[in-house]
């Protein structure tokens, strides 16, 4: 369900019922010239609208002001907005405060932007993370008391940490692609990967007409094409599914 038509008293079944709350998190990017600049947030959003008719959802709206950067190329003309992470680190301190206060304890966010360094992190996904720990830290404190860690209650912390049932796993981050589908098919940027992609989730964000090989990272999308996105999209959402059916 899409959260912002959902009624209170669905926000309260779907608390009961502990469904997954889940953030399509990206950026505006400059993707070459045949793909539209909402690429990265576009295909987490498209993937979750496929999954939303198979499993009892909320879907937050897409976040898409994310750290863009200039690395690619400059904004004029380009269409690439950046956001800071300092920034996105204040916004996301008070959205994980506010889902947690309504009651949501199993809070998902989806990221495509970046994540072939997912690992080590990039802006826009480190300021969510960070985010994500400090407010837990703040919000337990204050639902539970100072030294709410070390009280003889939480002795099976380390259990529960290992059955990902402790509150830490209250908010989790992922990437669009996990390792074992990045390492089948290679993250690029607007080329052949990005581009299959895209004809796969979002047809309508590509324009092979306009495929140039004027710049490096976009050479390889001639080779785009729809059989390696399916193969692709089908991967990506047997994971998402086994993420989000897991509580």
């Amino acid at each position: 369900m899409r959260y912002e038509l959902m009624f209170s008293y669905q926000i309260r079944k779907a608390i009961k019922e502990e469904w997954p709350v889940v953030l399509p998190l990206g950026v505006l990017e400059y993707h070459s010239e045949h793909c539209v600049v909402g690429v990265d947030t576009l295909l987490v959003t498209k993937a979750l609208e496929i999954l939303e008719n198979e499993i009892d959802m909320i879907i937050l709206p897409p976040f898409f002001y994310g750290a863009g950067s200039y690395a690619v190329e400059p904004p004029e003309n380009k269409g690439t907005i950046h956001v800071a992470s300092k920034a996105l680190h204040i916004f996301a301190k008070d959205l994980f405060l506010s889902l947690l206060r309504i009651g949501f304890k199993n809070i998902h966010i989806f990221i495509h932007h970046q994540s072939e360094n997912f690992v080590a992190g990039m802006p826009t996904d480190l300021a969510f993370k960070l985010a994500a720990r400090e407010i837990m830290f703040d919000y337990l404190e204050k639902a539970r008391g100072e030294g709410w860690w070390g009280d003889n209650r939480m002795q099976d912390y380390y259990s529960r940490h290992e059955t990902g049932t402790d509150p830490f796993n209250w908010i989790k981050i992922h990437p669009f692609m996990d390792e074992e589908t990045q390492k089948k098919f290679p993250i690029d940027h607007a080329g052949l990967q990005e581009t299959s992609l895209m004809m796969a989730f979002c047809p309508e964000g590509v324009d092979a007409k306009k495929i140039s090989d004027k710049k490096w990272y976009a050479r390889q999308a001639k080779k785009a094409n729809l059989r390696y996105g399916e193969e692709a999209k089908e991967m990506i959402l047997k994971k998402m599914r086994e993420i989000l059916k897991k509580k």
